[in-house]
């Protein structure tokens, strides 16, 4: 059975076409001021907020996959890159002897609250300080809306299976 398509009236489009736009230029400006004023990538910055948020600065790499949502290899051979800066590292679990934590090293630590104040600033200048009380509600209300429907229909896969480590070699 064909459908014929909905297409998208201008109204749609212009709509559509905004939140790329803005999502790509603020990600953009986002990352830039990352890299310019803490030497951090943008990368960087999303793995280490939930370790720095994390008891004890330290998650199972598997964890960290889900909450990032990133695929196994991408996740892995990023990690091996902080490792090798030493931005974190790897400690095996107490309770499994083929896993093992992520944690959060005092580079890391001092990179992460280097970076935040500044970043932080530059959402504020180029996100939130420019909307009203009611329209950061609406895009609240929306965007947990959005997020809600997709999980219904395409939750996150799982990076990890539930046995399956993120490989980091340290």
């Amino acid at each position: 059975m064909t459908t014929t398509p909905r297409w998208l009236d201008e109204r749609e489009q212009r709509a559509w076409r905004g939140y790329n736009q803005l999502h790509r230029r603020l990600s953009k400006v986002l990352g830039q001021q990352l890299t310019r004023d803490s030497g951090l990538s943008a990368a960087d910055y999303e793995l280490l907020v939930p370790l720095s948020e994390a008891t004890d600065g330290q998650l199972r790499a598997r964890d960290l996959a889900r909450m990032v949502e990133w695929e196994k290899s991408r996740l892995s051979h990023h990690l091996k890159r902080m490792e090798q800066r030493g931005l974190v590292g790897r400690v095996d679990c107490p309770t499994d002897a083929r896993g093992a934590f992520l944690v959060l090293t005092d580079a890391g630590r001092r990179a992460i609250e280097g970076a935040a104040p500044q970043h932080v600033e530059t959402v504020r200048e180029n996100f939130i300080d420019l909307l009203s009380e009611t329209e950061i509600e609406v895009v609240t209300a929306m965007s947990e809306r959005l997020l809600a429907r997709l999980e219904k229909t395409s939750p996150p896969a799982s990076a990890c299976g539930d046995d399956d480590e993120v490989l980091v070699e340290v």
